[in-house]
């Protein structure tokens, strides 16, 4: 029975291709002559020679003690119970080396056998076996001792020989005590006559098989739990050089409880690394560092060896906030909780019911005027307690600013992670709770018939702690894409960008139940791998068709947050995709200020076929007056200095703040027109956090000057009567969806066109401010006592006198909306009648600044509507 080589010690640092270049070695030569001798070897062996390929690189001096650890013959356990098989072929002579790999109680066997190297025993010709155990790092070896592997030890190099067996093969056997698994077994071989020929696997590495560990599989992606117990790894990166699983234990993560150093043979499957445990032991999360997979200008950065977080964790801890230590967020050893749904199911609104209210998770129930525990306020569980605020204004989905992981000191629209909700929304303690509280807050929405539509942002992720040290790559683009200034540019239609994408979708459909999603700065998707638009965009055409996605409602909303401008681009839509309306929201601000032509309001009103009209229909536009980005809807009627043009506002007589009853009395109205603009067009109409109580940011459209929502405001005279409005109108376009809600655009012959004296509007014309519709009712619409609809704006200065169509023979016109009349008479569910004038005229004068809507209606059968 042979065994290990008694005291010997030497130093060597041989080539690392890692980074480091060429290294050249050194060994205590007349020593290592003696242990030869004591082997029987005949020629002096220099066991680590210069090889250029090696990934080898053992470094500092090593003293390889007398041990326990037995080398004899060994039957090989290749029929054993749960026996790793590693085959690998020789760079020289085509030999075949088979590693068995085993677990017997508390102890791992490694037996190893080589056959086909053409070595002959007559000549006295053996092999010696020169190995070394890493975990962390592949070029530095590790100690083995009595108590523990520690990474921090002198490297070191053990040297075996090898049995030959009477078949003419060549084996040995090395045990390892479990408690020092996992970890690599590194080795190659040396000739006894050769002196210096050291024999490597066919890629001119050394052979190397974990112990401790599984190979795992590629797929799925990220991390997982098999049916056997085991955790399974899998990550991708096609430009790293090699990939450190970081493991951290409940100890803290200022350093990896564990790293191993994956082998690219072993652990590699094609550009996905992956490895496997029998279980996950006591470790808490993990992450990654990959060498070498960063961009040519970042690769100085202090990034390149941060621990970068999986982007495919579906749990995520954020342990960095303040971007301190080498790590900002980590994945979690843990499974979802299962959550009972019980019956839930998606509400599946038709496009044209939809009525939107857009809110910041965080800032619609932070403030105190909540009325919510500190524990409550500002997360997905304070949402859904205010779930009969939407019920009253009527809305039936809300639009969530992105709920992602993000960057807290860039906001929301700087995502760090594609599949897990950030940590701010949910209560505090484990992230576990963050994922149920918003399942929770779905389920409530949906119980109470609202959808749950959120923000998604794949044109950029946050500069740090995001997809950057994983392959930039294949990532990003490089040196911006080409004509992009956006910093962090995801190359969205690579495949690997595309499948990530592809793949959190069908994420949050399926463990959240969200409805919809809309895309922000959705333009950038447009973008080929060198940033060149494309015509048909894979990534545009894949959501569009993506067969989980099917009943999912897919939003493009070409606004840049970074730029602060609407990019106008035709987005291809296979009539799948809906549209963030930007000019809708231009035309009607630039009508009602008194700078736009007729024809651009009419285009609005009816669905801007400009846009639609190509296979799709109006309920693909989705309208707003103001967004998130911007001024909101009470300073876009306060505040018009020369800094804010691209905002089209008016302060309507004095800029900012004012005790002026003329100049507030014509800013409520204007505020009362936008509202009945939105409402009165075809289209789904989205409303903004706060624009029915009259939040203010100073006149400021920087979106970090938003103010929380004040519940408070509400109460107020303003706040009661915008609410109950917004309810109105909601209510209203519910009650005539015949012609507010129409899937598809209204015949020419229904709608009468008029302008100031009754005349034909002069459409191209930018003096006229004066235009007055007629909506015909279907017949089947008329006999259920609700006619035909009687809409006018007058965005002049000075009053008009509207005359209204003869109605048909015992009908009647009501008033139902005037903007200009006082709270609460400026709208009515009953309607006022308009009285019949001489000559059997109907006519009304409408103020300035003002919008009205009559309905045709007969007195006798007319019923009274009350809104739910």
């Amino acid at each position: 029975m042979a065994i290990l080589f008694p005291s010997f010690s030497f130093s060597v640092i041989p080539w690392n291709h890692h980074k480091f270049g060429p290294k050249w070695y050194c060994f205590n030569k007349p020593c290592f002559q003696r242990k030869q001798l004591q082997l029987g070897l005949q020629n002096a062996i220099n066991p680590f020679s210069l090889n250029l390929a090696s990934k080898l690189c053992a470094t500092s001096r090593l003293s390889v003690e007398e041990t326990e650890q037995k080398v004899t013959t060994f039957t090989r356990p290749k029929d054993q119970k749960g026996t790793l098989v590693f085959l690998f072929r020789t760079e020289i002579d085509d030999g075949l080396v088979k590693v068995y790999v085993t677990k017997k109680e508390d102890r791992y066997s490694v037996y190893i056998e080589i056959s086909s190297l053409g070595i002959s025993s007559d000549e006295g010709e053996t092999l010696v076996l020169c190995w070394g155990v890493y975990r962390a790092d592949s070029s530095c070896f590790v100690n083995l001792d009595s108590s523990c592997l520690s990474s921090d030890a002198a490297s070191g190099m053990n040297l075996s020989p090898l049995v030959q067996t009477s078949i003419g093969k060549f084996e040995v056997a090395l045990d390892f005590d479990a408690k020092h698994g996992p970890l690599y077994l590194s080795f190659f071989l040396m000739s006894s006559l050769d002196a210096g020929l050291e024999i490597r696997s066919h890629r001119r590495t050394n052979f190397c098989v974990p112990v401790g560990s599984l190979p795992g599989y590629p797929a799925p992606l990220g991390l997982s739990f098999c049916p056997d117990g085991s955790v399974n790894f899998a990550i991708f990166s096609r430009h790293a050089e090699s990939v450190v699983l970081c493991l951290y234990n409940d100890s803290g993560v200022e350093k990896p409880a564990l790293e191993l150093d994956l082998d690219p043979y072993v652990n590699r499957s094609g550009n996905i690394w992956h490895i496997s445990f029998e279980n996950s032991r006591n470790f808490v999360s993990y992450g990654y560092r990959c060498r070498g997979a960063l961009l040519q200008q970042n690769k100085d950065d202090k990034s390149a060896e941060c621990v970068v977080l999986d982007p495919y964790s579906k749990i995520v801890g954020n342990f960095y906030p303040n971007d301190l230590g080498s790590v900002k967020n980590l994945g979690w050893l843990e499974k979802e909780l299962s959550f009972d749904w019980g019956d839930d199911y998606h509400p599946n609104l038709s496009m044209e019911k939809l009525m939107v209210y857009r809110l910041n998770v965080k800032r619609f129930t932070q403030h105190q005027s909540s009325q919510l525990s500190s524990d409550l306020a500002g997360t997905f569980t304070g949402l859904a307690k205010k779930v009969q605020h939407f019920k009253d204004l009527g809305v039936n989905a809300v639009l969530l600013e992105p709920v992602f992981t993000f960057d807290e000191k860039k906001g929301p629209y700087f995502p760090c992670h594609f599949l897990s909700p950030m940590h701010i929304y949910g209560p505090p303690g484990s992230p576990v709770f963050t994922i149920t509280s918003m399942k929770e807050m779905v389920k409530t929405m949906h119980a109470n018939g609202i959808e749950v539509l959120i923000e998604v942002v794949f044109s950029n992720t946050a500069e740090i702690g995001a997809l950057q040290g994983i392959d930039d790559l294949s990532y990003y683009y490089a040196n911006g894409g080409g004509d992009l200034k956006i910093q962090n540019g995801l190359n969205c239609n690579y495949s690997i960008v595309q499948n990530l994408i592809l793949d959190s979708l069908r994420h949050w459909v399926t463990e959240f139940h969200i409805d919809g999603f809309s895309f922000v700065n959705a333009s950038h998707m447009l973008r080929g791998f060198h940033g060149e638009y494309l015509s048909r965009p894979p990534l545009v055409e894949a959501i569009a068709f993506d067969p989980v996605l099917l009943k999912t409602k897919i939003i493009a909303d070409c606004w840049d947050p970074h730029d602060m401008v609407a990019k106008e681009n035709h987005f291809p839509h296979w009539m799948r995709w809906a549209e963030m309306n930007t000019k809708f929201c231009s035309d009607v601000r630039n009508f009602l200020r008194g700078e736009s032509l007729l024809s651009d309001l009419a285009t609005r009103l009816c669905g801007s076929g400009d846009m639609f009209s190509d296979g799709r229909g109006p309920a693909f536009s989705l309208n707003y007056i103001a967004r998130n980005f911007g001024l909101s809807l009470v300073d876009l009627v306060s505040f018009s200095n020369d800094e804010l043009a691209a905002e089209l506002s008016w302060n309507c007589g004095e800029e900012g703040p004012t005790n002026n009853a003329v100049v507030l009395e014509r800013r409520l109205k204007q505020i009362r027109n936008f509202l009945f603009t939105l409402f009165m067009s075809l289209g789904v109409p989205v409303l903004n956090m706060g624009d029915e109580c009259g939040q203010s940011s100073g006149g400021s459209p920087a979106y970090e000057d938003i103010k929380p929502f004040n519940w408070g405001a509400l109460k107020t005279g303003f706040g009661k009567q915008t609410t109950q409005f917004i309810s109105y109108l909601s209510a209203l376009r519910r009650r005539r969806s015949d012609v507010l809600q129409s899937k598809s655009f209204l015949k020419e012959e229904n709608i009468e066109w008029y302008g100031s004296d009754q005349a034909s509007p002069r459409w191209e014309d930018s003096s006229c401010k004066f235009l007055a519709m007629t909506l015909k009712a279907e017949k089947r619409v008329i006999e259920s006592s609700a006619g035909d609809l009687f809409i006018a704006f007058n965005a002049a200065d000075h009053p008009e006198t509207v005359v209204l169509p003869l109605p048909l023979e015992g009908i009647s016109w009501y008033r139902l909306v005037d903007t200009a009349l006082p709270y609460p008479v400026f709208f009515s569910t009953s309607g006022e009648a308009v009285p019949q004038q001489t000559a059997g005229l109907f006519t009304y004068q409408m103020k300035p600044h003002s919008c009205t809507l009559f309905e045709a209606n007969n007195p006798t059968t007319k019923k009274k509507y009350v809104p739910q």
